[in-house]
């Protein structure tokens, strides 16, 4: 690997204002042409007659930290990406927290947009990274995560 790994775990959910300083940190690299963005927010979905009220996200830290230093390198070699950055929280986010930030950026939009759908799929599909979905009563289910 080229790249030193990089921690993508925060703890807790990914605030607003984290995200806007992560954005405007951007100005000044005068070559980027478009930026994507994902957002990962946790559902308040109902399964049988429960609501989820948070996410508890867990991981292999190691194993997922080495993976997604692959995934990047791949992807900013595929779509000639200026940057990337990943965010995942670690932890009990609530419903409507945002769970994880996707930022890509290259000096054309069609690239940053196509970088960061793939690198979404790629996590969810290839990280060890689980969701434990609680209920309103305390109870719980192991999430499994959807295609797009």
């Amino acid at each position: 690997m080229n790249q030193k790994i990089k921690n993508i775990f925060v703890a807790g959910a990914i605030s607003p204002a984290f995200i806007g300083e992560k954005i405007s940190a951007h100005q000044s690299k005068t070559g980027i042409g478009g930026h994507s963005i994902f957002l990962g927010q946790v559902r308040a979905d109902t399964v049988g007659n429960k609501q989820i009220i948070a996410v508890d996200y867990t991981s292999y830290e190691p194993m997922a930290l080495e993976l997604m230093t692959a995934i990047r390198e791949t992807m900013i070699e595929k779509y000639s990406l200026t940057c990337m950055h990943v965010y995942h929280s670690l932890g009990r986010i609530r419903s409507g927290e945002i769970c994880l930030f996707v930022f890509t950026s290259a000096p054309h939009r069609k690239a940053a947009i196509d970088a960061c759908s793939e690198t979404v799929e790629r996590l969810k599909a290839e990280l060890p990274i689980w969701g434990k979905e609680i209920f309103e009563d305390d109870s719980f289910q192991w999430k499994i995560n959807q295609p797009a």
